[in-house]
């Protein structure tokens, strides 16, 4: 049986109940990219896309119902999806979705919930996030106490002289965002099967998650339910069926995106030990050089 002295990968390993040594599992890097507004329409935009993934009854049999994002611009909307249209004529049924504001609440905070200014320098960074141990450099300080007090290039010895980086970032600013999606089809049995995923998705709750770039957003559907339709119009306009839904998201920015100065991400590194000079003329002390 191996001693619990050993050391694995620089560090003691772990044991069972019984002794037994367990693998302990590598460090992983984990990549942090920052939240913009881009990053939190992506998120909501890929769970209608993928999370509901809405399809519907079409003469062509059983189709998926094509999500617009209707702040783009229409010239490319028309080149890039081009199945949209049917000689110059917009296709039914479509899904479109529009970001209507973006307002900054200071009641809907989220986790950090008091304010946390920025450090004063270049760097900036509010929230600490991850500290480790700066290996090199505290090899460094006990090789030189080792030689010092040793008279060897190295030796084994508790250390109090450590370097650690601390990695920091902005706080988030938290904001709550509010999307209208339009629902446009030609039968009332579309309409039907789209808007139901809606309804049930939730169950009894109105509220759901999704996730973009490693974060996590929360939303909300308005159970009002928009129509818009106008099938008790006698005229010779055309007979569409049009609903509105109502979206908020609760997200948040780190930083101010390639207009922010300072970097996402700060890293410092801590000092070893603090040394105060000593006043050699009041003590009588010989230059040392």
């Amino acid at each position: 049986m191996s001693s619990r002295k050993e050391t694995y990968d620089g560090f003691r390993p772990y044991f069972d109940s019984e002794g037994n040594k367990i693998e302990k599992p590598a460090l992983k890097e984990v990549q942090f990219m920052p939240s913009t507004i881009e990053t939190v329409d992506v998120a909501l935009f890929n769970w209608l896309n993928e999370e509901l993934n809405i399809f519907c009854t079409t003469n062509e049999g059983w189709k998926k119902v094509p999500l617009i994002w209707s702040m783009a611009e229409r010239s490319y909307q028309i080149k890039d999806k081009k199945e949209l249209r049917n000689k110059d004529v917009f296709t039914l049924p479509a899904i479109s979705i529009e970001r209507t504001s973006v307002n900054k609440d200071p009641s809907m905070k989220g986790v950090a919930w008091s304010n946390i200014p920025r450090q004063n320098d270049a760097k900036g960074g509010a929230i600490t996030v991850a500290r480790r141990l700066q290996q090199e450099k505290t090899a460094n300080f006990q090789n030189a106490d080792a030689k010092r007090i040793f008279n060897q290039q190295t030796y084994p010895y508790k250390s109090e002289k450590a370097v650690y980086e601390t990695i920091t970032m902005p706080l988030p600013t938290y904001m709550v965002m509010n999307y209208k999606l339009t629902v446009n089809t030609e039968y009332q049995q579309q309409m039907n099967e789209i808007i139901t995923p809606f309804l049930a998705y939730t169950g009894q709750i109105n509220n759901f998650f999704m996730n973009n770039d490693g974060h996590r957003f929360e939303g909300f559907v308005d159970g009002d339910f928009g129509l818009e339709n106008n099938i008790a119009n006698l005229s010779d306009e055309e007979r569409k069926f049009v609903t509105s839904i109502n979206l908020k998201v609760l997200g948040y920015l780190m930083g101010s995106d390639k207009n922010d100065e300072q970097p996402k991400m700060t890293i410092r590194e801590s000092a070893a030990e603090i040394r105060i000079v000593r006043e050699r003329v009041i003590f009588g002390d010989k230059k040392e050089y």
